[in-house]
């Protein structure tokens, strides 16, 4: 079966973005392991917020994998770059997690990743966390008591930049 990864981002203060979706406090001056991880994958999914703000980075950074978005006004859409998925998240997911082929990122945003983990449907987190406090902005994981999830540490790499990297499965 394949694996569902969460690989994500967050700030000291546990924020995957800015309020307005902005990345731009995002370290850039080293691959910090996503080259590597990239290659593990041939599948991303990701929230349709998420999905239009990629659009803003210029270059498409997702060439050569399958990407589905979940979105509940535009499933059974496609365009260029991904196919809209709408609809029963957890039998897609699950039908997707049978098929054959790599890992599976999810990317993001916030209300997927709540999703995932309110489902139980993330096998690993790899965690990048930058020595900044944004003070605000859209957070890792929403509040929820009924997320409570037990995680295993698998890895932990310091970089000289101060960013931390932590990987846990679910």
């Amino acid at each position: 079966m394949r694996k569902i990864r969460l690989y994500i981002a967050s700030s000291l203060d546990g924020y995957i973005a800015r309020t307005s979706g902005d990345v731009d406090w995002l370290f850039t001056d080293a691959d910090y392991g996503y080259t590597e991880f990239f290659a593990q994958i041939d599948t991303v999914l990701m929230g349709n917020k998420t999905y239009q703000q990629v659009l803003g980075f210029g270059e498409y950074p997702y060439k050569g994998k399958q990407v589905f978005v979940f979105s509940n006004t535009l499933p059974g859409q496609k365009d260029n770059n991904v196919e809209f998925v709408g609809g029963d998240l957890n039998e897609f997911v699950n039908n997707l997690r049978q098929s054959p082929g790599g890992d599976i990122w999810l990317v993001g945003g916030g209300e997927i990743i709540h999703y995932f983990l309110k489902h139980s449907l993330i096998d690993e987190l790899i965690l990048s966390i930058h020595p900044i406090i944004l003070g605000d902005g859209i957070p890792l994981i929403v509040k929820d008591a009924s997320l409570q999830t037990s995680l295993k540490l698998k890895d932990v790499k310091t970089y000289d930049s101060g960013l931390l990297q932590v990987s846990y499965d679910l």
